[in-house]
């Protein structure tokens, strides 16, 4: 097969999707072509089978915003042209689904199908704005195959552009699950806890809706129980905000902040305890990673994170805002080992069994092929 992938770049759980998917097709021999503005964190590496196209638009006095959407449809049309490809894949509906439509148009080849992922804000948040919804909801409905994350988000897109439950598929994030057994060479813990603390890590975004203080918050509840170390990993705008609640609650000489970090796996492998305890999230790929390196997560009940997490095996899910529940949860673990290792060996057994790449691609093979024959 030939397939352009379009998708962000930037770290989040679309971008790392789709770049891991365009690595495992390229390994099975597929050609894959990267439709985005800047080449995708986890694609820095050479792969024969990896075309990058990067996306270029024009900067005129006349555009208040630089038509990104025209660029793009304009891209697509090109590299679909150019080197015949079979299936335009557009992760994110806003704006790749509906710039894929558009090259469709542009190309006019009936062979060439639209596929669209669905990841969860371009739903939940920007496609139920109202100013995008009849776009999305158009676009969704002309892609030739629609996959969700989970089926929370599926169900979720059907009610908010009525949309008929069959049309989307639900393909769940996957994992490397090597990468869950190699030894970690960077990190070592005791450059984070020198005396042998606990390490509680959290990684995003830094959005609103990941409720980055709570993780602080829950964070500082542990540690008047027992010692420990706080590691944040990402960068985004409510990281001042989160400084500021580490020095109200004193506890700035045990929290570390890491930026953006490409590959967790290492620092995964450091922790004791992931926490996310997010406000919306239609999957949870940050907490599926913690899974794959036996990382206990301590989470939200929220959108796809029962898909993800079981309750009480794996970790353990609260009403969001629950801080109390989340941190005395997170003591309990740690403050006695027999039942912190079983957790751990639950997490990531569920990780290779459920969510695992071996797992997961023949899903994506067996849909790709029924859109191609469609």
């Amino acid at each position: 097969m030939k397939i352009g992938i379009s998708c962000y770049p930037t770290h989040g759980g679309s971008g790392v999707v789709a770049s891991e998917l365009a690595i495992q097709l390229a390994n099975s021999g597929h050609e894959v072509h990267i439709l985005s503005y800047a080449t995708p964190f986890r694609l820095t590496e050479y792969h024969p089978n990896i075309l990058l196209h990067d996306i270029e638009v024009g900067i005129y006095p006349l555009f208040k915003y630089p038509p990104y959407a025209l660029g793009l449809a304009t891209k697509m049309a090109e590299v679909a042209s150019d080197y015949k490809l079979d299936i335009l894949h557009a992760h994110y509906a806003v704006p790749h689904a509906t710039s894929a439509y558009l090259a469709k148009q542009i190309v006019g080849e009936d062979k060439l199908k639209i596929v669209t992922t669905l990841h969860g804000t371009d739903i939940t948040l920007t496609g139920a704005d109202p100013s995008f919804s009849r776009v999305v909801k158009f676009s969704i409905e002309q892609s030739d195959g629609v996959t969700a994350v989970s089926n929370y988000l599926r169900d979720r897109t059907c009610e908010e552009f009525e949309i008929e439950k069959d049309k989307i598929d639900v393909i769940y994030n996957f994992i490397d699950a090597n990468r869950g057994m190699r030894r970690p060479t960077a990190c070592k813990r005791s450059q984070y806890a020198k005396n042998g603390e606990k390490i509680l890590m959290h990684a995003s975004n830094f959005r609103p809706v990941k409720r980055t203080t709570d993780v602080v918050r829950i964070f500082q509840k542990v540690r008047e129980q027992l010692p420990a170390k706080l590691l944040l990993v990402g960068e985004g705008p409510d990281r001042i905000l989160v400084q500021q609640v580490i020095r109200d609650l004193g506890i700035k000489d045990d929290v570390i902040f890491l930026g953006q970090v490409d590959f967790i796996d290492d620092l995964l492998k450091c922790a004791d305890i992931f926490l996310l305890p997010s406000e919306q999230e239609s999957f949870g790929l940050a907490a599926l990673e913690a899974m794959n390196c036996a990382v206990p997560v301590i989470g939200a009940t929220t959108g796809g994170m029962g898909e993800v997490i079981n309750d009480g095996e794996t970790g353990f899910l609260f009403p969001v805002g629950e801080i109390a529940a989340m941190a005395n949860a997170s003591i309990d673990l740690l403050q006695n080992p027999d039942k912190h290792k079983l957790f751990k060996e639950n997490a990531r057994k569920r990780a290779v069994h459920t969510f695992a790449t071996d797992v997961i691609m023949p899903q994506w093979n067996q849909f790709y092929e029924r859109v191609l024959s469609s």
